[in-house]
């Protein structure tokens, strides 16, 4: 049950199109939620330099923009994508902007939320930057906070690619 759930997960992206997640079968996943405007957005630059390193191997990264987190994300799609080339080189996808928390949550976060839970056991998000790792097998295998630095995930994702 758990492997269908995650490959049959699609996500909107920018320009009304769809991204289906049936494309990540046997592919390593980090999805993030992300913001231009956090004290953390500086990790866009070391996610990135993460995919650049083991995309080749199978890794995917999945940014989520999400304005939840003090209006941290004020800009429209298209702001977004032209921030994040212009200022941290980003080519991994960028899904449309959506919630993470609340009545509205997207239907990729409900989903990891309910899979695995952050500390204390709660599953909300709590701010921008939290980072989720799915293995090939479409589980998830790991979640970290905001503070923990894309290099610091590193060995992690090496390690299940």
């Amino acid at each position: 049950m758990a492997t269908s759930g995650f490959y049959s997960l699609k996500a909107e992206l920018p320009g009304g199109k769809t991204y289906d997640f049936a494309d990540l079968k046997g592919k390593t996943v980090l999805i993030v939620n992300t913001a231009s405007k956090c004290g953390f957005t500086p990790q866009y630059k070391g996610l990135q330099e993460l995919y650049e390193k083991y995309k080749d191997q199978g890794f995917v990264i999945l940014g989520f923009p999400c304005n939840q987190f003090g209006g941290q994300e004020p800009a429209n799609d298209e702001g977004i994508q032209e921030f994040c080339t212009l200022n941290h080189g980003v080519t991994f996808p960028l899904m449309k902007k959506s919630d993470v928390n609340g009545d509205n949550t997207n239907e990729v976060y409900k989903w990891l939320k309910a899979e695995k839970s952050g500390l204390l056991g709660l599953t909300r998000i709590k701010w921008n930057f939290e980072k989720f790792l799915v293995d090939k097998n479409g589980k998830v295998v790991n979640r970290w906070a905001s503070t923990t630095t894309p290099a610091a995930i590193d060995a992690e994702v090496a390690k299940i690619l």
